[in-house]
């Protein structure tokens, strides 16, 4: 069994794809709420879809833009934007009602409270606010479509999880 997991050592998790409905709004929040960079944008004219492909500021360097580049970084976010959606009644699930599926996305803040208040100055949609429900360490906001993103402090999380390692 390890020796057939050798084949996989090389494997990566570049990124997460999520379908948008607009892209400006969607870029917007991204790159000024999160303060994500937008690192390669491809488009498909024959099949009428755009791919966006961003990465959170706190990576050591960002990915040169190339294809190649792109499709091998780890950690990015992948938005997707079939043209037309934005001007039709499409709807995005985000994974969180039924039929349920996917879940959210998380970042890492340093300080989660100065992040949560910069979030509620800036008029960001909260799922779940700082100190609400049964996690209090964490949050819960929404992107424009509806997908949830979990906001938490990393030094907090010992202290909420404990060791529950097995």
């Amino acid at each position: 069994m390890q020796d057939d997991l050798k084949e996989t050592e090389q494997f990566v998790l570049t990124h997460t794809m999520l379908r948008i409905k607009e892209p400006v709004r969607s870029l917007q929040f991204y790159e000024q709420v999160l303060g994500f960079r937008l690192i390669t944008r491809l488009d498909f004219d024959e099949a009428r879809f755009s791919l966006y492909f961003l990465q959170a500021r706190g990576h050591s360097e960002p990915a040169d833009g190339s294809v190649a580049a792109t499709f091998s970084r780890a950690g990015l976010l992948e938005l997707t934007h079939n043209w037309g959606t934005e001007g039709d009644d499409t709807e995005m699930h985000s994974g969180n009602s039924d039929p349920k599926g996917f879940g959210h996305i998380c970042i890492a803040v340093p300080d989660i409270v100065a992040a949560c208040a910069r979030f509620e100055r800036m008029g960001v949609t909260f799922q779940k606010k700082l100190g609400e429900g049964g996690m209090k360490e964490i949050a819960f906001i929404k992107d424009p479509d509806g997908y949830w993103i979990e906001v938490v402090q990393p030094d907090l999380m010992e202290e909420l999880v404990g060791d529950r390692r097995r």
